[in-house]
């Protein structure tokens, strides 16, 4: 009989644990929260200081009868939830639930899921650390008076199924603040100006930039004043008037916090923000490797710390410089973290550096060992050398203007030889020719004039907009995710070729938002609202008066709407399908499981028929439309709309052109087009636009 219980949140830590443990630890899932407040009411007495009413969650009456049973056997019971205020609260309601007052109780807690860290964590029980169950309590129901006094009003006034948050609002307004300045953007025209000089004695001619005229910064707003500038260069002569050399140090890459490795897993993996937190998690939780069993391969997920344990540098030191040589370690590395950071947990890093992504490959999807393989490199390069360059200033003399160009070179390259950063590997340098001295003799080729229009600001995507509530201090790492999955679900917002657009329903909740709830949605009071829940965890603010001070002047602003507030019409979006029942042009709704056509003459009509998008590409087989369709497992393919009088499908995107060897199908690969059948083996490199 066991006589040691360790519960833990989720089953898939389960059989990894209990491995770790041995015989005489029985190890049980939760499978997360068991107690909420319920669906159908706020779950609070505002009349009694604020006094939440949980209950039990549906459906986990059996994890906790199962669970119930084997306390009764246990004669110390481990609560092992995850390392964050939401993993103190679910330990905390199992208590409660559990009934574990007289119960030999432990809260435990790892950052890892490796023997070591369990055992460790075993070995250093404490207790239920009450201030964050406040701060989780707190958080909880402040979302819950958002979310059940404001979403009603929304569904009345605009449409059922929407929903305003206290987190979800701030950030619809922020990509609506940023849809506004684009719309209100007025381009200046503006010139540069490029002078291509060849060298005597060199076969590569050099390209060298204006950059002032009369000893002022060249600066030019239409043709007439570049025209004026080339006039006064006519018949000038060129020369090198001075060439510098110095050096520049690019310093070695900080950890991934969870806000960093969403936005390199969107830019470099082009990885949803959803897809990355999920691929994480079984990274973490574990996953069964070749030789080794089922282990956690990267501490926990959800941080804002850059912070490294001792033990992790010092593997990562041997580990760099018995791989790479011992230049390239550097033990003066460190990071600070921001003035928003909890520090509550280490940054993202491998539980073991030697653990090297190449060698479990085979044990790993692919998606797994791309996002695993991106943290192992991450964390190696931030405890690496900083690169040094060799930089090199060239300007160039001629009349009353000089023109200059510059390069760099690598001395050495550091942490680069193991990681690059996405905005790095887009970086650009002139190569000089050796030759170029102040002697040399330069003969001007061409001036290349080019108009250029200042640029408005870039649509929000998703891994700009998380980088932009972290820096804000709007909402946690636990968050960003929820919250952009969110709003997009609600169809507040709609994503094209990563790019975030407003819809007309989220312009409509917005401005409701804005009108009647401007607190609710300014960037200042939930910031400082996530100070206060942060003031909470650390025992210096007591959680209800956080509640007690927000939730009247929320109740002022509802009854305010309800009084004030007109009916919003949004028109629906008619679809190019007619009604086969009636006749009418059928239109586009949303239900639980997404789009699908309806009668606009419902009640009187009540046809609907299901939503396919169509690719503009005709079925290779009959000739109907090719639409998108998911498999059961949730996976896109391609299909004849017509199924299943049609059978045909394609798991890659058909195009419209026609194998020229075999004169079959074609399909997208990535940038290259190829023919569909394998045998064929056509492909072509697609053309960019």
């Amino acid at each position: 009989m066991a006589k040691n219980l360790v519960i833990v949140e989720s089953p898939a830590k389960v059989k990894t644990i209990k491995k770790f443990l041995g015989k005489n630890y029985e190890v049980m899932a939760s499978n997360g929260h068991v107690r909420d407040l319920p669906k159908s009411q706020l779950g609070f007495d505002a009349e009694n200081d604020f006094e939440p009413k949980y209950i039990t969650i549906r459906g986990k009456g059996e994890v906790l009868a199962a669970l119930r049973k084997e306390v009764k056997k246990a004669d110390k019971i481990y609560l092992a939830t995850d390392p964050d205020r939401e993993g103190e609260a679910i330990s905390w309601h199992l208590s409660k639930a559990l009934k574990l007052e007289d119960k030999k109780v432990a809260r435990i807690s790892f950052n890892e899921i490796t023997q070591t860290a369990v055992k460790t964590s075993l070995k250093n029980p404490r207790e239920i650390d009450v201030n964050l169950v406040d701060a989780q309590q707190a958080r909880r129901m402040l979302d819950r008076m958002v979310g059940y006094r404001i979403s009603p009003l929304i569904w009345q006034k605009v449409k059922r199924g929407l929903s305003a948050g206290r987190v979800q609002s701030v950030a619809l307004r922020i990509v609506c603040d940023r849809e506004a300045e684009i719309d209100a953007f007025i381009p200046e025209e503006y010139w540069s100006m490029d002078a291509v000089f060849a060298i005597k004695g060199e076969k590569k001619p050099v390209v060298a930039k204006l950059v002032s005229v009369n000893g002022n910064k060249f600066a030019a707003s239409n043709k007439e004043e570049m025209d004026r500038i080339m006039e006064g260069l006519k018949g000038a002569s060129y020369h090198v008037s001075s060439i510098k050399k110095g050096e520049r140090t690019r310093k070695a890459p900080l950890p991934f916090t969870t806000s960093t490795l969403q936005q390199e897993a969107s830019k470099l993996l082009n990885f949803p923000i959803s897809k990355t937190m999920r691929i994480a998690q079984q990274l973490y939780e574990g996953v069964d490797v070749k030789g080794y069993g089922t282990i956690g391969l990267i501490t926990y997920l959800r941080t804002d710390s850059v912070r490294i344990s001792d033990e992790a540098k010092a593997a990562a030191a041997e580990f760099i410089r018995n791989t790479y040589g011992e230049e390239y370690h550097d033990a003066t590395v460190s990071g600070k973290n921001s003035s928003n950071a909890q520090d509550a947990h280490e940054a993202i890093r491998p539980s073991d550096i030697n653990r090297i992504p190449s060698d479990i490959k085979d044990s790993l999807s692919r998606d797994q060992f791309r996002l695993y393989q991106l943290i192992w490199r991450r964390f190696a390069a931030s405890q690496m050398a900083n690169a040094q360059y060799e930089t090199t200033s060239v300007t160039i003399s001629g009349g009353n203007c000089e023109f200059r160009l510059s390069s760099q070179r690598v001395l050495f390259d550091g942490f680069m030889s193991v990681y690059v950063e996405s905005d790095e590997a887009q970086e650009k340098s002139n190569t000089l020719t050796k030759g170029l001295t102040e002697e040399s003799e330069l003969m001007l080729q061409e001036f290349d004039p080019q108009q250029h229009f200042t640029q408005p600001p870039a649509h929000f995507t998703e891994a700009s907009l998380v980088k932009t509530l972290e820096e804000l201090g709007i909402g946690r790492p636990s968050t960003y995710s929820p919250t952009i999955s969110t709003i997009l679900a609600r169809r507040y917002i709609t994503k094209e070729n990563k790019n975030l657009y407003v819809t007309e329903i989220g312009e409509a909740v917005n401005n409701i938002m804005n009108e009647f709830f401007s607190t609710i949605v300014d960037e200042n009071f939930t910031a400082n609202m996530e100070a206060l829940l942060d003031g909470v965890a650390e025992g210096r603010v007591e959680w209800k008066s956080v509640i007690a001070n927000f939730y009247p002047d929320l109740e002022k602003a509802v009854s305010k709407a309800e009084a004030e507030l007109e009916k919003v019409e949004i028109a629906d979006e008619v679809s190019d399908e007619v009604c086969e029942v009636c006749g009418r042009q059928m239109v586009i709704k949303y239900g639980p499981y997404g789009k699908f056509l309806a009668c606009p003459g419902f009640p009187e009509c009540r046809n609907t028929m299901p939503y396919f998008e169509k690719i503009g590409v005709a079925c290779p087989k009959c000739g109907k439309d090719v639409v998108i369709k998911m498999s059961k497992k949730g996976r896109k393919f391609y299909g004849c709309i017509d199924n299943p009088n049609c059978d045909f499908m394609s798991w890659a995107r058909p195009v419209t052109d026609k194998c020229p060897k075999c004169g079959g199908y074609m399909v997208q690969k990535g940038n290259k087009i190829a023919c569909a059948d394998a045998e064929c083996g056509f492909v072509f490199e697609k053309q960019e636009d």
